[in-house]
Order: C-alpha cells, then sequence, then structure tokens
C-alpha cells in the first residue's frame, strides 16, 4: 500500500528574491510565497538550487523556512532544499529546518568531492536518521558530478524516511523500473519533464518556470489525475516556449528572476556572484522565446518590461554564504 503523499504535487523550486544589492528582499519574499500558493502551488522548495542555496547564509535559509511558514499558514508545505557536500553540515541544517518548522527537506547528491555509491548513500541515510522529516533525494548529476544509480536508489528506498526522488537525470526508463520496484514517488526537476514524467505514473513536480507561471501546471496536474491526457498536453504545449526562455539560455534562476522582473512580480533581478544576469545575447534569446508565448493561465506578457541594465552583473552580499 501506498503511503500518503506528504508534499503534494505542484511544487515550486522558488527563487530568492533580492534588493539590487544582494541582500534578500523578504517583503518580495513574502508577496511572491503568497501569489505562488494562492495560484497553485501545493508546496514552495526554498533555498534550493533555484533559491541560490550556494550563496545563502544558513541564517537565511533558516529564515526562509520560518517566513515560508508563516505566509502559507497552512496552505500550503515548506521544504528546505540545497543541501550541503559535507554531511555534518547538512544535518545540521536539516536539524534547524525541523525545529524551524519545514515540512520536508530535499537533499541534493553531494557535489564536488564526488564519493562513491557507498558514500552517496551513508550521506542519505544518516540526513535522513538525523529528523522525523519526509526527504526527497535530489539526482541531479549535470551539478552534483555523480548520478544517483539504480541499485543505490533501491537501497535508499528501504529507509522509511526517504519517501521521493526529484529527478533531473531525465532517464525515464529507469524512473519506470524503480517505480516499479519500490514505493518512492517521483517529481520531475527538469521543466520540459514535467509532463512525460507525470505521463509514465510520476507524482508531480519541483518546476522552475512555475515562479512565472503556477497556474498551467495546476491544471496540467489536476488534468493528469482525471485522466484527461489532451487537455495536460495542451498546457505543455502552451508552457514550450516558456519553458525553453527560462531553462536552456542562461541558470533557471537567472532567467526566472529576469522575467519576474519584467513583469513587476520582483523588485529586482539581481543574483549572487558568481551567477550574473544575462547578457546582451542571452537576454535577447530570452525575450525572443518570451515573444513566442501566448494564452498561458496567469501570465500576460503584453505588459512585459525587461530590465537588461538592471540584471546586469551579480552582487556580493555583506555576509558570504555558509554552503560548502
Amino acid at each position: 500500500m501506498l503511503a500518503p503523499n506528504p508534499f503534494g504535487q505542484v511544487l515550486i523550486a522558488m527563487v530568492t528574491p533580492m534588493t539590487k544589492d544582494g541582500e534578500v528582499d523578504w517583503p518580495a519574499v513574502e508577496s511572491l510565497m503568497d501569489y505562488l500558493i494562492s495560484h497553485g502551488a501545493d508546496g514552495l522548495v526554498v533555498t534550493g538550487t533555484t533559491g541560490e542555496t550556494s550563496t545563502l547564509t544558513d541564517a537565511e535559509k533558516i529564515q526562509l523556512v520560518t517566513t515560508g511558514k508563516s505566509v502559507s499558514a497552512g496552505r500550503a508545505r515548506i521544504i528546505t532544499g540545497g543541501g550541503s557536500n559535507e554531511t555534518a553540515h547538512a544535518i545540521e541544517l536539516y536539524k534547524a529546518s525541523e525545529k524551524a518548522g519545514a515540512d520536508g527537506v530535499m537533499v541534493v547528491t553531494p557535489y564536488y568531492n564526488k564519493p562513491t555509491q557507498a558514500g552517496v548513500l551513508t550521506h542519505f541515510r544518516m540526513i535522513a536518521d538525523a529528523t522525523d522529516l519526509p526527504m526527497i533525494m535530489y539526482d541531479i548529476p549535470g551539478r552534483s558530478g555523480i548520478q544517483i544509480t539504480y541499485d543505490t536508489i533501491l537501497r535508499a528506498a528501504k529507509h522509511p524516511n526517504i519517501v521521493a526522488v526529484k529527478d533531473a537525470k531525465g532517464d525515464l526508463s529507469e524512473v519506470s523500473r524503480v517505480m516499479n520496484q519500490t514505493d518512492l514517488m517521483y517529481f520531475a526537476g527538469d521543466d520540459a519533464n514535467a509532463l512525460p514524467t507525470l505521463a509514465i505514473g510520476g507524482t508531480g513536480l519541483i518546476g522552475v518556470t512555475a515562479n512565472i507561471a503556477p497556474e498551467p501546471y495546476r491544471t496540467m496536474i489536476n488534468a493528469v489525475n482525471a485522466g484527461d491526457l489532451a487537455t495536460a498536453t495542451a498546457q505543455h504545449k502552451l508552457l514550450e516556449p516558456l519553458v525553453r526562455a527560462t531553462m536552456t539560455h542562461v541558470p533557471g534562476t537567472v532567467a526566472a528572476k529576469y522575467v519576474l522582473h519584467g513583469l513587476g512580480r520582483i523588485s529586482s533581478p539581481r543574483v549572487r556572484l558568481p551567477l550574473v544576469g544575462p547578457e546582451e545575447s542571452e537576454a535577447a534569446e530570452i525575450e525572443n522565446d518570451i515573444s513566442l508565448v501566448h494564452d498561458v493561465p496567469g501570465v500576460d506578457f503584453t505588459n512585459f518590461r525587461p530590465d537588461r541594465n538592471a540584471a546586469a552583473g551579480g552582487a556580493l552580499p555583506k555576509v558570504a554564504g555558509t554552503t560548502r
């Protein structure tokens, strides 16, 4: 018997709005959180890759959890993303997140130091042992340098707190194989694969483009749940140029902030170094793709006003981040 889903289905890998000086813009954080929840999100993944986890301090990460719990007021789950490639630091962070009220944790594969699969498994198990929160393993070899292998996923799935995978590997045949062998829930970690993952039995998505357009993902999920593939496919097709604009020219964080600022939803498109805003040619590609977007529910680009100058460069915050 499948365990109940503690996360929901439409999860948004939320950007962290910042001021032009690179400090967290807390009023904009609250406003964006409320908007996303009000327009269809079941949960927000804060402090993940899209939230610039690598350059946030631990204090900022915990504040994002407490702010999320306050804004959501029970309307959505707040999940701590990111983690660390140091197991001890990751445990400390997730314990603090649990104390702050997080509803779950998403743990990325240890990056840079490239442990063996035995090390990867130990990392996940020790974090899962450290809190009572349900855990999503984040399989993203393009960023971590290593994958979570099929055998490691099966072994990790035996831990009662490890209940899901965010898949940014894109191997849907392996996704099917794992779901046949375990009760793990799968969330699409690549926006372009949201519908394909759902179509083979995946649970939901953890999306970047959903920062801009949460409503069509809600419609897509509801349609899949109702067995209405035609409606789900229609939303997938409408989203395609927006997904391309957000995910293919610059890091998703950079593009999402650039578009959100152009729509007037955040006060600045600033990112923290070493991320920088789009260069002229990259901004032109984003804007060309945006020009192809039409009839996407909840998004009106007729008054889209991107500001390349405001987005240019990156910021050094006053306090350095603490992710190793």
